[in-house]
């Protein structure tokens, strides 16, 4: 598997750590290569006894030619099957996959997971990675055995109308929810709203904290809970300082367990997700999981899944849009209740075990492997 992801080798137990936990149960061994992490000895890991972690040892500028170079040398060793590219611009992991699969001709599954930039770029860096995606993919995908999408509708769409072959994509959902630990408890509502994921550009977070300065006005004892970190923090905070919403939004950071995660979705009467482009997003699904009303962004695979008005809310990226659909579920308990409930029942769908056999058994059937 040859990934950007680097939380395995950090040794987090993010969503691919979990995501492998069950996958590793259905194949022989699983080697993932990434990149180089920033503190951390390149060391090989071993996970769920199956499961090897190769980060790199070069910076990441490099990391086609570690990606093919290290490849080579497990095939060697393993004589693996297939290997899957996770896709996304500016394609270390395509680059290093191609040369790959040039040097030992052994069949492979492009993923693509979303499209950077669409349907709305957060700023010239997507807009520009879109226009990479639209230049490229077509030769990425061109010797790809198979093509994962995890939506139904943008991801294909768009893959197909700039040159990928429709007969190779293949619907595998990437949302795959611990219904275990994502459902509702008693917990009191100490929260009128959540937001969960990466403090980055492309979630939309700008727009929330816009809305959340007219809902205080219209709302005054108005709460959102913010959880997650990333790049965008430190001017988060200082946003929030600047228009005095210190009594308004507070920061949960990371946390460390996904029980913590699913309380906070049961504390907050709404969960808010005004991202700009995604595959899933997996956070929803979770907070719909846990009985929390959605108001989401069309992105990724909401399309595919939320009847507006009974399952979820779509909003615009329009701030007045956010503030005042947001004010309505607050105000109406009822259909709050509704939307929530129904969501709740639509992502049952979407058990994680289940989900992630048919991920394993859809790829073996299109890549068959040595029994």
């Amino acid at each position: 598997m040859i990934t950007g992801d680097r939380a395995l080798a950090q040794g987090k137990k993010g969503p691919f750590y979990y995501t492998l936990e069950e996958f590793s149960k259905h194949w022989e061994r699983i080697d993932v290569i990434c990149p180089k992490v920033k503190s951390h000895k390149p060391e090989l890991k071993n996970i769920f006894n199956n499961v090897f972690v190769h980060s790199s040892l070069w910076p990441l500028i490099f990391q086609p030619k570690f990606i093919a170079k290290e490849g080579i040398r497990i095939f060697k060793e393993q004589n693996f099957d297939l290997f899957t590219i996770h896709s996304y611009p500016p394609f270390y992991n395509d680059i290093g996959g191609l040369w790959l699969y040039k040097k030992i001709k052994k069949p492979y599954v492009l993923e693509v997971h979303h499209i950077t930039g669409y349907p709305k770029a957060a700023d010239f860096k997507e807009w520009f990675y879109k226009i990479l995606t639209k230049l490229f993919i077509k030769i990425f995908a061109r010797n790809a055995k198979a093509i994962r999408v995890v939506n139904q509708k943008q991801t294909p769409e768009f893959l197909v109308k700039f040159g990928a072959d429709k007969d190779k994509i293949i619907y595998v959902p990437s949302a795959y929810i611990d219904l275990e630990t994502f459902k509702p408890i008693d917990a009191e509502k100490k929260y009128d709203a959540v937001f969960a994921g990466r403090l980055a550009k492309n979630k939309g977070i700008g727009l929330l904290l816009e809305a959340v300065k007219k809902i205080k006005i219209r709302i005054p004892e108005f709460k959102l809970i913010i959880v997650g970190t990333g790049p965008l923090e430190e001017k988060i905070k200082k946003y929030i300082k600047e228009n005095s919403l210190q009594e308004n939004v507070s920061f949960s950071g990371w946390l460390q367990s996904v029980e913590d995660v699913a309380k906070i979705y049961n504390q907050a009467k709404i969960f808010i997700m005004p991202s700009l482009n995604e595959g899933g997003p997996r956070v929803n699904l979770e907070a719909m999981a846990c009985n929390t009303a959605l108001v989401t962004t069309r992105v990724g695979l909401m399309p595919d899944i939320i009847k507006d008005g009974e399952n979820g809310v779509f909003v615009d990226w329009k701030i007045d849009d956010i503030v005042d659909k947001t004010i309505n579920l607050l105000r109406n308990e009822n259909l709050r209740g509704k939307i929530a409930e129904n969501g709740r029942e639509t992502v049952q769908q979407f058990e994680r075990k289940k989900m992630i056999y048919n991920y394993a058994k859809i790829i073996q059937g299109q890549c068959p492997i040595k029994k």
